[in-house]
C-alpha cells in the first residue's frame, strides 16, 4: 500500500518531492544567522504578548463581558500564540526572503553548491516554520505565566503552530515569488494579514459576525489555527478540532507546491 502510494505521488510529480536532505543546510545556515544575532532577536517575542495582555486583556477587558464562560483575557491571550506565530513566519518568508533573494543573492550562491531550487525554497519554509514554532511557544511561556492556560493540553499548541507555520511559510513564499518590489509586501500586510487578524476569531467568536462575513472569515488560514490552539489552552478539546488540522495540513501541502513552482520560474530565467 505505501509503494502504490509512494508511485501515485511521484506519477504526479509533484515539486515538494524533488527536495533533498539539504534542505536542513538551508535551514541550518537561517539559524546560525539568528542565533549569531539572538540579542536582538529573542526578545520581541516575549515582549510583544505582555504588552497586549496587559493592553487589551487586563485594560480593555475590563470593560467586556465573558465570553463563551470565559473572561476576556483568557479568551485573547490563548490566540496570542496563533497570531505570533502567523507574523513570525509570513515576516521570515517574505522581507527576509526577499533580501536574501534579490539584495543579498544568497539563493544564487546557495544553488552553486549540490542545492537544488527545491532545497533552497524548502529551506527557507522550514525555517519560517521554526520561526512560528520559536514565536508560539514564546507566547506559551508567557500565558502561563499569567496562569492563562487551563489544561494540560495546551502542551500540544506548538505542535499546532508547526503546521499553521508550515502553511504560512509557503503562503507568504508564493507572495515572494510574485512581488517586483520590497514596497510591494505591503499589499499581502494590508490586505491578506491584517484583515485575517482581525476576522479569525482572535478577538471575538465569529458567530458574532454577520452570515456573508462569517464565510469568509471561515476561508482564513488563521481561524484553522486559532480554533484548535485556543481549545487546547481552555482544555475544551474534541474530534472537531481535527477538521481545522486537515484543513491546514492539505493548505499547506497545496501552497509549498505552488510556492516551488513560481520561485523556480523566477529564479531560473
Amino acid at each position: 500500500m505505501c509503494f502504490c502510494m509512494k508511485g501515485w505521488l511521484m506519477a504526479l510529480e509533484l515539486p515538494m518531492l524533488k527536495m533533498s536532505y539539504r534542505v536542513y543546510r538551508v535551514w541550518q545556515r537561517d539559524r546560525d544567522i539568528y542565533l549569531n544575532a539572538w540579542a536582538t532577536e529573542l526578545w520581541p517575542p516575549f515582549v510583544e504578548p505582555l504588552l497586549s495582555i496587559i493592553a487589551l486583556g487586563m485594560g480593555l477587558g475590563y470593560y467586556v463581558t465573558d465570553i463563551n464562560g470565559m473572561s476576556f483575557i483568557q479568551f485573547l491571550a490563548p490566540a496570542f500564540a496563533a497570531t505570533g506565530a502567523m507574523y513570525a513566519s509570513a515576516f521570515e518568508c517574505t522581507y527576509a526572503s526577499f533580501v536574501r533573494m534579490v539584495y543579498q543573492k544568497t539563493f544564487d550562491a546557495i544553488m552553486a553548491t549540490p542545492c537544488t531550487i527545491e532545497d533552497v525554497i524548502g529551506g527557507e519554509m522550514l525555517w519560517g516554520t521554526t520561526r512560528a514554532l520559536l514565536s508560539a511557544t514564546i507566547v506559551l511561556i508567557v500565558i502561563s505565566a499569567f496562569g492563562l492556560t487551563g489544561s494540560w493540553w495546551a502542551l500540544g499548541i506548538p505542535f499546532v503552530a508547526l503546521l499553521q507555520g508550515l502553511m504560512f511559510s509557503s503562503m507568504s513564499m508564493v507572495v515572494t515569488s510574485m512581488v517586483p518590489t520590497f514596497g510591494a509586501f505591503n499589499y499581502y500586510i494590508t490586505l491578506a494579514i491584517t484583515p485575517m487578524f482581525l476576522f479569525s476569531g482572535v478577538f471575538f467568536p465569529l458567530d458574532r459576525l454577520p452570515d456573508s462575513i462569517r464565510w469568509v472569515a471561515w476561508f482564513s488560514p488563521l481561524t484553522h489555527a486559532v480554533t484548535p490552539i485556543r481549545a487546547l489552552a481552555t482544555g475544551q478539546v474534541h474530534l472537531g478540532l481535527l477538521w481545522d488540522l486537515v484543513w491546514m495540513a492539505v493548505v499547506s501541502v497545496v501552497l509549498v507546491n505552488v510556492a516551488l513552482v513560481l520561485m523556480r520560474r523566477r529564479l531560473i530565467k
